[in-house]
């Protein structure tokens, strides 16, 4: 963490990332620690101010989780949110009352004039609320500042000790004025130094590499082409260009034109000892006959694995294992809840490192997904492959419902191909989070010309999201969809039908498998 950075105390909350996304958009940095984490651990950070984000929990359960009381002793300026305000009252000699009805939902905010806090924010705007439990009575030193129709203790402010809560959640979008209130406590009343940005990120992530590999030694890193994968390919190449080695497995799953983007990005352009390796008889081989999502994704993986081993074996002196893992990530692992079940293992890498006995490199871990792209624009890649929608590991294995065969990658390709294209010739691709087609493993009667058909149906979907764990269906226009499932109709033999698909994650998933 850069000194002079905001910690973020993590109990819980759904908007936690967001609180720390709404500071780094201010050119603060700012990290999550477990709302538990000790006040040594807090100290590492030489943080200039400390947030206590929100929770779904009651400050009186019996499993609610508290903050190290010699953090909150700390002579910092700290501001709770929501659970994080409840806790500031109860840790002080306030007043946290439940067993009122639950609010969730927007608010109209009324606040005291020549609050600090409330600075250039009107009367009356938006708030979103999101709590069972309320502070009746405030610390001594604290004051009731802020108010709604049916909260009145909103907020509440001790300025002689940097010290304020808040009710609602700021940093969601649906509170009108939630980034100015953040701006006047971070870069106002804490006096945070607005240092943090790419370049400064670039610097540092470049010195750490160069560091880690200071004895000797080489990096490895499995290339797939996605956006983060290939920014950590461009930054490991300007930090150690005569010692870093992508490696890039085609398992014959991808999308057209992939491997041939892949190897001119990296192998032409910048120059680096790409090795490629060409595994489609492997996979196609090791899917045959595989229906079954999870048999598909376990075949795709230990194929990879092979190849990936075999390639590596062949590069002399190799000690670390590059991997594309991003804040989000870690975030999931760290929280006071306990490392999650299901982190994600990047690229079907998962497992690597212990099995080739190398040390794992993620010099891309401090980064949201936003701030990656805006590194990779800095480090040279193409802008188009800096701004791609996601793309899964097993690739094109995934959306074929049924057996993977080459006839059926044949036609998915050349539909994902038609509708991809329009969504960027048509100005749509950047407002849409993912997009992808899916051939369904049915026939539907059609009539092309004069004759009847019984051919294949085509799913397509398209997301709105901010990191993938929720996401809602884009609201195309009937206009667009019509084109789109004319195109596919006409070009794509084999193919007599196009549907849309409107779900919601939950209670769906993104991908369809």
């Amino acid at each position: 963490m850069i000194p002079g950075g905001v910690a973020v105390l993590d109990f819980g909350s759904q908007y936690n990332q967001l609180i720390a996304r709404r500071i780094r958009e201010m050119g603060v940095y700012c990290e999550l620690l477990p709302g538990n984490a000790p006040i040594e651990r807090v100290l590492d950070l030489k943080p200039s101010a400390l947030v206590l984000s929100g929770g779904p929990s009651s400050v009186y359960g019996e499993y609610a989780p508290h903050p190290d009381p010699e953090v909150l002793s700390m002579d910092l300026p700290i501001l709770g949110i929501c659970y994080g305000m409840q806790l500031l009252a109860l840790h002080g000699d306030g007043t946290v009352e439940g067993g009122h009805e639950r609010e969730y939902g927007p608010a109209k905010l009324f606040h005291d004039e020549g609050e600090e806090l409330f600075a250039s924010i009107g009367q009356g705007l938006q708030a979103w609320m999101s709590h069972g439990d309320r502070v009746v009575r405030v610390p001594d030193g604290f004051t009731a500042v802020a108010r709604t129709d049916s909260l009145p203790i909103a907020a509440m402010a001790d300025p002689r000790n940097r010290r304020y809560g808040v009710q609602f959640h700021p940093e969601v979008n649906h509170t009108e004025f939630g980034r100015v209130l953040l701006r006047n406590f971070v870069l106002g009343i804490a006096g945070a130094r607005p240092e943090w940005n790419m370049e400064t990120f670039e610097k540092m992530a470049v010195k750490k590499v160069r560091r880690e590999l200071e004895d000797g030694g080489r990096v490895i890193l499995g290339l797939s082409g996605g956006v983060d994968s290939s920014v950590v390919a461009a930054l490991l190449h300007r930090a150690m260009p005569d010692r870093f080695v992508p490696i890039f497995v085609d398992n014959g799953l991808l999308r057209t034109g992939e491997r041939e983007a892949v190897e001119e990005t990296f192998r032409d352009h910048f120059g680096m000892p790409l090795r490629v390796i060409d595994g489609t008889g492997d996979f196609l081989g090791a899917l045959k006959g595989v229906t079954d999502p999870e048999e598909k994704r376990k075949a795709i993986g230990r194929v990879f694995i092979e190849l990936f081993e075999r390639a590596a074996s062949s590069i002399e002196g190799v000690t670390h294992l590059a991997q594309g893992t991003l804040y989000p990530d870690v975030i999931e692992s760290i929280s006071f809840r306990g490392p999650s079940a299901t982190i994600k293992s990047h690229h079907n890498v998962g497992g690597l490192p212990e099995r080739m006995h190398l040390k794992l490199l993620e010099p891309l871990r401090e980064l949201f997904k936003d701030e990656v792209r805006e590194l990779g624009i800095r480090l040279g890649l193409p802008p188009g492959m800096v701004r791609r929608h996601p793309f899964p590991g097993p690739g094109l294995a995934v959306r074929i419902l049924g057996e993977v065969n080459p006839g059926n990658l044949d036609i998915l390709r050349r539909v994902d191909r038609i509708y991809i294209d329009y969504l960027i010739e048509n100005g749509l691709y950047d407002e849409i989070w993912q997009a992808f087609a899916v051939l369904l493993p049915v026939r539907t009667v059609g009539v092309m010309g004069d004759e009847r058909t019984y051919d294949r149906v085509i799913a397509l979907r398209a997301v709105t999201s901010t990191d993938g764990m929720t996401a809602d269906w884009y609201r195309m226009d009937h206009h667009h969809l019509a084109m789109i499932s004319s195109a596919i109709v006409n070009r794509v033999d084999g193919v007599s039908r196009v549907v849309y698909d409107v779900s919601t994650k939950p209670p769906g998933t993104i991908e369809w498998e």
